[in-house]
């Protein structure tokens, strides 16, 4: 189920091709519809027609996979755009970081409702922030690369990125996001990441509440 109201914007293509070729059967060949801002598995595969309906289909997977369940026992349902988030793809997971000195921090942010207005960056768990740089162009419903520069002590830290888009929409801590969806949901996580860099320069993966 896609709202009518992101059909009428003028987004959404069906698409026959990428990069100048047929798609690939694993990307939905011979149609694809791709939506800008909607979670990719509501970009629908191996396209075969369209249907215009006054209510949601309730199809198997928007129906029992793809939502969250609440607190309150409630399901959050039909809520595919996806909202503010970002990563840090370096120095992230599986990295190491060779020597004390100068680093360059970078990563990714989106927002299923526009345009990313700016992104902070931690190298202290979240005590302090600092405004990263936003490489141009800066679309609307796409990825923004950003970066900072980070002189690494050699000590522990934990590195952690903010986006906020320009709806004010501010990516949430996992508390913030736990105090509106409970801890039963696993989808839709917009929570901000957490890297650990270890005395010996490996990066971890951890999550701070």
């Amino acid at each position: 189920t896609i709202p009518m109201s992101l059909i009428l914007s003028g987004e959404v293509l069906v698409a026959y091709g990428q990069n100048g070729e047929m798609l690939r059967p694993e990307n939905g060949y011979p149609l694809r519809l791709v939506v800008p801002g909607v979670q990719g598995v509501s970009w629908i595969k191996y396209l075969r027609r369209v249907e215009v309906g006054d209510k949601p289909y309730g199809t198997k997977d928007e129906a029992i996979h793809y939502i969250d369940l609440q607190p309150d026992g409630t399901h959050r349902q039909y809520t595919s755009i996806q909202e503010c988030k970002s990563v840090v793809t370096t120095p992230s997971g599986g990295q190491v970081l060779l020597d004390k000195g100068f680093y360059n921090i970078t990563g990714l942010a989106w927002s299923g409702k526009g345009k990313i207005k700016k992104v902070d960056v931690s190298v202290d768990g979240g005590r302090n922030w600092r405004q990263a740089r936003l490489e141009t162009p800066v679309l609307s419903k796409a990825f923004s690369r950003f970066n900072i520069d980070w002189v690494w002590d050699g000590k522990p830290a934990i590195i952690q990125s903010r986006a906020v888009d320009e709806t004010g929409y501010v990516q949430p801590t996992y508390k913030q996001l736990r105090a509106v969806r409970g801890t039963r949901s696993i989808y839709h996580n917009n929570a901000i990441q957490s890297w650990l860099v270890q005395e010996n320069g490996e990066v971890k993966n951890v999550q701070l509440s």
